[in-house]
């Protein structure tokens, strides 16, 4: 009898031998797994994740796994520690039974803003990368990665995914006259996110500088110890070390024009709303009508969604690469774009050993 195969580029086209598994043991966070498992036509596999009375965490797989491909979609809830548990622990759970290959699918990376070395910390961001694949992690998918520098903590092939096309289409078919809006860096740092954007749009582009940055600030610790006195002859004087001079914030200003216009504020992450709420408040002050904040994971702790509500800001868009349920019931202005169909091809292409360029495509260095 002969079979006529289906399109490889059908969405749903899967070989067997995939199996897909949630690590999160909350709720709320499964929902992203249970879109991406819709969009492939398959099941969820049957596992058992919970914490037990001392708050250990117990992971049971409910099904074979021997020689399949495996996929472990972990979205971070709150507790951030146990989300990281969960999803070693699974990923062990696989390799020891067996499983072909173990593909971690973590939309937002963890511990992603300590990539890099502040005074006596550590780069946690690496940490965390060495765990995954010491518990078995042959490939990783995520997205927009705080700092893309992140892919070379690991020793596996990562896919660093970008959710800028969803946001994109967000701001062409749901915001009213985008053509007369300009897209807003709120601090220079992230100035090339927002070039991308407005390049892509055709639209102008302002910075705020002079705010409040996120890195630290110089504190007293040993680092700034002065040198021991030196004895007399001991250095020439032409060989003292020279002092850095120190950083002196300018006042706030706004380069580019806004005046009259929708500003849109694009970021990676929005956790923290302050930076926001204040670089709102200077955009209203220079004349902009409308103020939108576009950013990929909307961590939005603590009392964020209250800020928001009270604040200048008249729309956050965010992906669901987060849960954020919560928020939206507490502030109507929090808006999600949804990410999974992206997700759900990315497994599908991997799982069938097709190419990921398409996924890249007009991506550039700096996007």
């Amino acid at each position: 009898m002969h079979c006529v195969g289906r399109d490889p580029r059908d969405m749903n086209h899967t070989k067997g031998g995939l199996v897909i598994f949630t690590a999160n043991s909350h709720p709320s966070s499964r929902e992203l797994s249970k879109r991406i498992a819709e969009r492939l036509g398959v099941e969820l596999g049957k596992v058992q994740v919970y914490q037990e009375a001392n708050r250990e965490t117990r992971v049971q797989i409910q099904e074979s796994v021997r020689g399949k491909d495996v996929f472990v979609i972990q979205t971070v809830s709150k507790d951030v520690n146990t989300t990281i548990m969960e999803m070693l622990i699974m990923v062990y759970a696989c390799r020891t039974s067996c499983a072909r290959s173990i593909t971690g699918v973590l939309p937002y990376f963890p511990y992603s803003k300590q990539c890099k070395m502040r005074k006596r910390g550590s780069i946690v961001s690496k940490l965390i990368a060495s765990m995954m694949c010491k518990a078995g992690l042959t490939h990783l998918i995520t997205m927009d990665l705080h700092q893309k520098e992140i892919q070379g903590f690991f020793n596996i092939p990562v896919d660093n995914l970008r959710a800028s096309p969803f946001l994109l289409q967000y701001i062409q078919e749901e915001i009213p006259d985008y053509r007369n809006a300009v897209i807003v860096a709120k601090s220079p740092a992230s100035a090339k996110r927002a070039q991308s954007f407005a390049e892509r749009l055709r639209l102008g582009i302002a910075v705020i500088h002079g705010e409040a940055q996120d890195a630290e600030s110089d504190q007293v610790d040993g680092r700034h110890s002065p040198p021991t006195v030196k004895t007399t002859g001991a250095i020439h004087p032409s060989m003292e070390i020279p002092l850095l001079i120190p950083k002196e914030k300018p006042p706030i200003t706004v380069v580019g024009d806004v005046g009259g216009r929708i500003a849109i504020i694009v970021d990676d992450i929005i956790d923290d709303v302050d930076s926001f709420v204040a670089a709102a408040e200077t955009l209203k002050e220079r004349g902009a009508y409308k103020i939108y904040v576009m950013a990929t994971h909307g961590i939005l702790s603590s009392d964020a969604p209250r800020f928001i509500e009270e604040s200048a800001i008249d729309e956050v868009v965010v992906t669901n690469t987060i849960p954020h349920e919560l928020q939206k019931l507490q502030c109507p202005k929090i808006k999600t774009a949804d990410i999974s169909m992206i997700l759900s091809e990315a497994i599908r292409r991997i799982h069938n050993g097709e190419s990921m360029s398409y996924l890249f495509r007009n991506i550039g260095v700096d996007d």
